[in-house]
């Protein structure tokens, strides 16, 4: 049985419309910041995948609006695992931006699930997103290690595909102002990883599932700068007026290494796959128009 936590019931109206839902979802109440919230979602369980993070817009106090609640969240769900006699293994989804805000790296060496993002780093840039997830899964390796619980982490980089929920998330907000000529919140990545949603659902089941996997994954598929990936998109979508260039950013250039996840015998989907999928569900759900 899966066990999700549960808010607003108007928002959980796509959950049960999912195949089989009727059947095997159950749904219970949780708060991320609740010591205990998540006993009863927990206990029994075989394995549990922790994806909640805060993500903020406008941020006044980063300590106490996204990084005790990513840290302190994600303690909360361990300690509610560390009852958990039937515990198989944690999976925690942690973001690729844990291992690539760094003062100093060769870029000619791929990075892989070696390398650390800098907090100290994250503070002078105030990345505090970067910084929060950063130290949220480093206190999960830090409590596991303690407790003897077995965790898995994935590190997704830019999730692209098909909508879920009808409300936009913050990622897919951004994607179509991209598609309807906005390059405000696109400028600012510069150089960046990208992986289809689906991708990185299979990641998770697979490093769950697999039982000599351990550590740390990768899950991306392709880096890009926005250039370039502009340059797909208007290929793939002439109508839409996409921008054609942008302001040149001092980026570090990189790229990652996901031998790891592939040794297990996985394989990402395309950028264009991720994108056409995208703007299908875009479509249906009346956010985008291509006429």
């Amino acid at each position: 049985m899966m066990k999700i936590k549960s808010g607003n019931d108007t928002k959980l109206t796509h959950l049960w419309n999912l195949q089989g839902a009727k059947e095997r979802l159950r749904l219970v109440k949780a708060e991320l910041t609740e010591e205990g919230s998540f006993d009863d979602a927990i206990m029994g369980c075989a394995g549990v995948f922790h994806t909640a993070s805060p993500v903020l817009g406008h941020i006044n106090d980063p300590t106490e609006e996204i990084i005790k609640p990513a840290v302190n969240g994600t303690l909360n769900v361990l300690r509610s695992c560390k009852k958990n006699p039937s515990l198989r293994r944690v999976v925690l989804t942690s973001s690729s931006s844990t291992i690539r805000v760094k003062e100093k790296f060769d870029s000619n060496i791929p990075l892989d699930e070696s390398s650390w993002s800098s907090v100290e780093l994250c503070e002078k840039l105030k990345i505090w997103y970067v910084m929060s997830k950063t130290m949220a899964e480093k206190t999960a390796w830090e409590f596991c290690n303690e407790n003897g619980i077995n965790l898995v982490t994935v590190m997704p980089s830019f999730v692209v595909g098909p909508s879920l929920p009808p409300t936009l998330c913050s990622t897919a907000s951004d994607i179509l102002g991209l598609l309807q000529g906005e390059t405000e919140r696109f400028k600012r990545h510069g150089r960046l990883g990208y992986v289809h949603i689906d991708d990185v659902a299979r990641c998770h089941i697979l490093v769950y599932e697999h039982e000599e996997a351990e550590g740390r994954y990768i899950c991306s598929s392709t880096v890009i700068n926005n250039d370039e990936l502009v340059s797909i998109l208007s290929t793939m979508y002439p109508t839409l007026t996409i921008p054609k260039r942008f302001e040149q950013l001092e980026r570090p250039y990189y790229q990652f290494n996901t031998r790891k996840i592939e040794s297990l015998g996985f394989k990402f989907k395309s950028i264009q796959e991720m994108f056409a999928d995208c703007v299908t569900s875009l479509v249906e759900q009346g956010h985008l128009s291509l006429s």
